[in-house]
């Protein structure tokens, strides 16, 4: 009987170390380029978007990949599917970091900040991060700035899945979540080592995805190593953010990466799925 309680007062212990251990240890592919001098955004660059998949090795993916990121959604190409239904989410407050990456503004959840369902996978939400002028387009339009919101599934079999929310904006109101971040976000003060705290962020009240519209595409990351496989979900409302929040996200990065929006990449006979309720 002495053991069997002793047993039952460690299950507890085990089940929250079980949860530690898969949360810490899913974040393995999602995980993108950190070193910001590794590649860069200028056109005709030797680092630029168009040699990626010759720097390395590792990186070949960002030019022989058939399923890459971003994209054009163009209208005619849409295949409306009402069974992809609304997307399942289940954010939850939990402290996050800011980091300067040089190549873009990060924002790091450390723990549980919830996860989205799809087709039965439970994606966990790891980071969000900023691209100016957008990356994606609709009908060959290009918007002012796009946020990335990147889940990982936990692993089977010693692998795991990426699934990306992209959300576009056009200059208008401030946004939220960058008004609350503009105070850690300083012109000039580029250092990729150091990651600042900036308290409890809600996904589900700092980042309002709204709408029930959006387009659902397989590609790939949109930065080297340019992982394919990676589930899109793109929302179809256009949120505002203001011209000095998006001046400022050009400004703390670096001179190449002022504009960091990776260039429209083949459909390749891809399907673009569309829910709309």
């Amino acid at each position: 009987m002495k053991h069997q309680k002793t047993l039952t007062n460690f299950l507890p212990h085990l089940v929250i170390l079980v949860t530690f251990l898969l949360l810490s240890t899913t974040w393995t592919i999602a995980q993108e380029v950190e070193d910001e001098s590794e590649f860069d955004y200028i056109k005709g660059s030797e680092k630029g978007p168009s040699h990626w998949g010759e720097l390395k090795k590792e990186w070949a993916t960002c030019k022989n990949g058939r399923l890459q990121s971003p994209i054009d959604l163009l209208s005619h190409r849409v295949k409306v599917v009402p069974k992809l239904g609304e997307l399942k989410k289940y954010y939850k407050p939990h402290n996050a970091t800011i980091k300067n990456r040089g190549h873009d503004i990060e924002v790091k959840w450390e723990g549980d900040a919830g996860s989205i369902n799809i087709n039965g996978t439970q994606f966990f939400l790891h980071q969000a991060h900023w691209h100016s002028p957008s990356e994606h387009t609709i009908n060959g339009r290009r918007y002012d700035l796009e946020v990335h919101l990147v889940h990982e599934s936990a692993k089977i079999n010693g692998k795991s899945k990426i699934a990306v929310i992209g959300l576009l904006y056009e200059i208008g109101r401030p946004d939220p979540l960058l008004t609350k971040l503009s105070k850690y976000i300083i012109k000039g003060m580029v250092d990729t080592e150091a990651e600042r705290s900036i308290g409890v962020i809600d996904p589900s009240e700092e980042i309002k995805l709204g709408g029930n519209k959006y387009y659902r595409y397989i590609g790939s990351l949109t930065v080297p190593p340019c992982t394919e496989d990676v589930i899109w979900t793109i929302y179809n409302k256009i949120r505002s953010v203001s011209r000095e929040q998006v001046m400022l996200l050009r400004e703390a990065v670096y001179d190449h990466a002022e504009k960091n929006a990776r260039p429209i990449q083949l459909l390749n006979r891809r399907e673009i799925q569309l829910f709309d309720s």
